[in-house]
């Protein structure tokens, strides 16, 4: 029996291991290559350029420009993202007394119902929603709101997405509202696994709701604090879908790439410029500052696992 168990157990890894390398590793594989010829994307001939695609990055405005855009959004979609969903799964589970024992809020499941709502819709709806919110006259929802609280000007209403310092704020504030939701409800069931009694315990203690936070709670879920936090960096270093579909100009960006992110400047370069080349390269240089910021994250967010 032990004989034949490792070639049964190969016959199954064959399948999988074979498609996964030619549908995810091999397409990889031809980006790197492609990312040192000048092919165009439209034609089977292409010279080798060596590095050039790479030194050209180095002078182009525009890339530099999308990755400080992605660059700020690695800073605060996580951030404001994972304390937000914090602050709603602690006050969820934690958040009312009674009974002699710590119990969630009256109606804890619609609140997480509702949160969650956010994550079931597609980025087209998303795009839809948010181009009404961001309207730039009085009919846009967030300049009526500000009119009729008289602190907008119904002549001249803010332009949200045309507006060079505010475009970028808007999308972070999109992926943050569609976002907290999926955290929460991530956390919340972290946070149900953790035993009610060293809850009780802290506020029998005298620890207040944000010490039993801060040191109870957070300490407990830091694993998947973690993980949240890799999966929202990635979704900063993309974002693609959100900005081509909501931001002027083709394949969004706008105005005056102020909102261009890697993603999108790579798909214009690709499908617009006809430089598959370049494009490769910028895909290229999105792997590794991906990996490079899920190695980093992973390691500076490292800590001895706490046992309850």
């Amino acid at each position: 029996m032990r004989q034949g168990k490792y070639p049964f157990i190969l016959g199954f890894l064959v399948a999988p291991v074979g498609l996964y390398l030619v549908f995810v590793i091999w397409p990889y594989l031809q980006t790197i290559g492609y990312s040192f010829t000048d092919w165009s994307g439209q034609t089977q001939t292409f010279d080798f350029v060596g590095l050039d695609n790479y030194t050209r990055l180095f002078g182009d405005e525009v890339f530099h420009n999308a990755l400080r855009n992605n660059l700020q959004f690695l800073v605060f979609v996580p951030v404001l993202t994972i304390l937000l969903a914090l602050f709603f799964a602690f006050m969820l589970n934690v958040g009312g007394r009674g009974g002699g024992g710590v119990q969630p809020v009256r109606g804890a499941g619609l609140y997480r119902i509702v949160f969650f709502f956010p994550q079931v819709l597609s980025i087209a709806i998303l795009a839809i929603l948010f181009q009404a919110v961001y309207r730039s006259d009085g009919a846009g929802l967030l300049n009526g709101i500000l009119i009729a609280v008289g602190l907008g000007d119904p002549a001249s209403p803010v332009e949200w997405l045309n507006s060079p310092d505010l475009v970028r704020w808007c999308l972070i504030m999109v992926l943050v509202w569609s976002g907290v939701g999926f955290y929460m409800v991530l956390f919340s069931a972290a946070m149900q696994s953790i035993p009610r009694d060293v809850f009780e315990a802290a506020l029998l203690d005298g620890a207040s709701r944000t010490q039993t936070f801060f040191r109870v709670t957070l300490p407990l879920l830091w694993d998947t604090v973690q993980t949240a936090w890799v999966f929202l960096a990635i979704l900063a270093m993309d974002a693609f879908l959100l900005v081509s579909t909501l931001t002027p100009g083709q394949y969004g960006g706008g105005p005056d790439h102020n909102s261009e992110v890697l993603a999108t400047y790579l798909m214009r370069n690709f499908n617009v410029f006809g430089q598959a080349g370049y494009a490769c390269a910028i895909g290229v240089v999105m792997l590794v500052l991906t990996l490079l910021i899920s190695v980093i994250t992973l390691r500076a967010t490292r800590r001895d696992r706490i046992e309850f």
